[in-house]
């Protein structure tokens, strides 16, 4: 596979005003990007983004190359990624772009595209808008460029969307949910999709400025969802990452409910009504517990590589339904093509509906290992991960363990980090062991320097 030099696992990404996420290079990828996508039928790609400031910027600057690559464009606005991934397959579009960093600050984009399937753009057209970005920038004749237009109904044709992936015959009536919407792309579209099912909502981060998306807020930081809970006595609380993939919620008692819980709930209800089609899919990162508590129910759990885009391979070569990680990306491949995180909350409350049970109640058969996680910095270019030393304290670890915990030492994609992580049943076990191990990799790193 040939190394890409701009796409990373999720899109282009950085800090804006930084190459490559600056306006000049916004435009010559729309234009790349153009010149691939107009070789297929309807020349048309949709356009969405979150709310950071940075987004008009480098929405205009997509749009002219977009236009001077022949490809006509739909702009969205603030729109959650998965709405433009559905979006992209409603209008059998060439592909959907989102602009967004996720859960990141504002001070971050990205840019990153979906095909017309609503799948994430394969690795093989991620290579062609690469190579077109190393040549000369042109532009179609005038009666060939490519037209815009803003669509206006993009939020309440997703709304309808939503709402449909609710069981008919369920409401929200008579719940009390707190909604914190990262001041993200679902401040618009979540609050009015959980009122016409029925639900009291309570709003917070739902105010977006450009610059407060993801500020102490949504999905990656439920401190404040946890007070307004308790505050409001609700009966859940629910959180958003910025683009609306990620999804956290909250019990009545404060308790965060992640990823794995969610995943849980989701599949142990599909299994009761016979829809679970198969078995789970988790990442290496998966807590121990998910793996046991499903099994124990009878249903079958695979790990992937760490990323929502390993968790779709696995469940396509399987053929699966269901998959998610613990940061809370969660697949429905039965009701949409990609993370989302509103989809997902609205399974969950349907499961609470449908039973008149608690999410408390709900999680009760899950219970989390001890999980502790140390990351270990080391020389870029070196793997310390081989060194014999650290691979005998490995050993010696898992062998203490005998079979009721886990060890995991794996590269940081982003940074020259070693993520040193070790569950058991025992706390202190799973301190002391990742201790011993980080100290073995720190000592081999600073033998590399």
């Amino acid at each position: 596979m040939k190394t890409r030099k701009y796409f990373g696992t999720d899109g282009v990404r950085g800090m804006v005003g930084e190459y490559p996420i600056t306006p000049e290079f916004a435009l010559k990828l729309g234009w790349a990007a153009g010149k691939v996508l107009s070789k297929n039928g309807t020349k048309k790609v949709i356009i969405g983004k979150d709310t950071r400031i940075s987004g008009y910027m480098l929405e205009t600057s997509l749009e002219a190359g977009l236009i001077a690559a022949g490809i006509d464009v739909v702009l969205l606005g603030p729109m959650p990624t998965p709405a433009v991934a559905y979006l992209a397959q409603t209008f059998r579009a060439e592909a959907g772009i989102v602009i967004s960093a996720s859960h990141n600050p504002y001070h971050d984009n990205g840019i990153k595209f979906f095909c017309g399937r609503g799948l994430k753009l394969g690795d093989e057209v991620e290579l062609q808008i690469e190579a077109m970005l190393d040549e000369p920038m042109t532009c179609v004749a005038s009666d060939k460029l490519g037209k815009a237009r803003r669509l206006e109904s993009a939020d309440g044709r997703y709304i309808e969307f939503c709402k449909s992936q609710f069981p008919q015959g369920l409401s929200l009536e008579g719940l009390k949910i707190v909604l914190d919407c990262a001041n993200g792309a679902t401040y618009h579209i979540a609050p009015s999709v959980m009122r016409e099912l029925g639900a009291e909502i309570i709003c917070h981060a739902c105010e977006p400025n450009g610059v407060n998306i993801n500020l102490e807020c949504g999905a990656t930081h439920v401190d404040a969802l946890k007070r307004k809970v308790l505050e409001h006595n609700a009966d859940v609380g629910i959180a958003y990452d910025g683009d609306g993939d990620r999804v956290m919620m909250v019990d009545h008692n404060g308790r965060v409910f992640d990823g794995d819980d969610i995943v849980y709930i989701i599949a142990c209800q599909a299994a009761q009504d016979d829809m679970l089609g198969g078995g789970v899919v988790g990442t290496v990162m998966s807590n121990m517990g998910l793996e046991n508590a499903l099994k124990a129910k009878g249903i079958d759990f695979a790990r992937s590589k760490v990323g929502d885009r390993y968790v779709m391979e696995l469940l396509q070569e399987k053929g699966w339904k269901i998959g998610g990680e613990s940061s809370g990306h969660v697949l429905n491949l039965d009701l949409i093509s990609t993370g989302d995180g509103i989809i997902s909350s609205l399974q969950v409350l349907a499961a609470m509906v449908a039973q008149n049970r608690t999410l408390k109640d709900l999680g009760a058969g899950f219970t989390k290992y001890p999980m502790k996680m140390i990351n270990v910095r080391y020389k870029a270019g070196t793997d310390p991960t081989q060194a014999p030393e650290v691979i005998a304290a490995v050993a010696q670890v898992e062998e203490q363990l005998g079979g009721k915990g886990r060890v995991l030492l794996r590269k940081s994609g982003t940074e020259p980090v070693i993520r040193v992580m070790v569950e058991a049943e025992q706390e202190k076990i799973v301190l002391d062991s990742a201790q011993k191990i980080a100290a073995v990799v720190e000592s081999m790193s600073k033998q590399t320097d």
